[in-house]
C-alpha cells in the first residue's frame, strides 16, 4: 500500500491544481474555456466556430479534471462536509468584508472570491482523507488493499 504523508507542499499543490482548474473553466478576465467556446456561440458565431478539435480536446481534459476533483471531494467530504466548508468560507469572506480587508463592491471582485472559494473547497476535498488518516488513524475504505 502506498504511504503518503500530508505536507503543506501537497496541500498547496492540490490548491494550485484546483485554482488552475477553476480559473481555466471560467474567470471574469475573459481568458477561459467559457470565453473560448461558449461565448462565441452565444454571440452568434455558430457551432462550427465553437467546436474545433483543439477546443473539444481542451474541454474534455477540463471535464476529466473536474470529474477527478469533484469525485474526490464528494467521497471525502460528502454533502454535509462540503456544506460546512462552504459555510466556513462564507463566514471568513463575511468577516474579511466586515473588517474592510476585502472589498466586494464589484461583480469582478465577487467572481474572484467565489472562484477562489470553489478552489479551496476542491483542495480541502482532495486533502481531507489525508487529514483524517493523520488525526484518527482511520483509512478510507477505497484505500484498503
Amino acid at each position: 500500500m502506498l504511504r503518503e504523508r500530508l505536507s503543506w507542499k501537497g496541500v498547496l499543490l492540490r490548491f494550485l491544481g484546483a485554482l488552475v482548474l477553476v480559473y481555466v473553466s471560467y474567470n471574469p478576465e475573459g481568458f477561459s474555456l467559457y470565453h473560448w467556446i461558449v461565448r462565441p456561440v452565444a454571440d452568434g458565431a455558430g457551432l462550427a466556430a465553437a467546436f474545433t478539435p483543439l477546443k473539444v480536446l481542451a474541454a474534455l481534459l477540463l471535464a476529466i479534471g473536474w470529474a477527478v476533483f469533484v469525485q474526490a471531494t464528494r467521497r471525502s467530504l460528502g454533502t454535509r462536509g462540503a456544506l460546512l466548508v462552504i459555510a466556513l468560507l462564507a463566514a471568513v469572506v463575511w468577516l474579511l468584508s466586515y473588517w474592510g480587508v476585502l472589498a466586494l463592491d464589484s461583480s469582478r471582485a465577487v467572481s474572484h472570491v467565489v472562484l477562489v472559494a470553489i478552489a479551496l473547497l476542491l483542495a480541502v476535498g482532495m486533502s481531507w482523507s489525508h487529514v483524517t488518516r493523520m488525526l484518527t488513524g482511520q483509512v478510507d475504505t477505497d484505500e484498503v488493499a
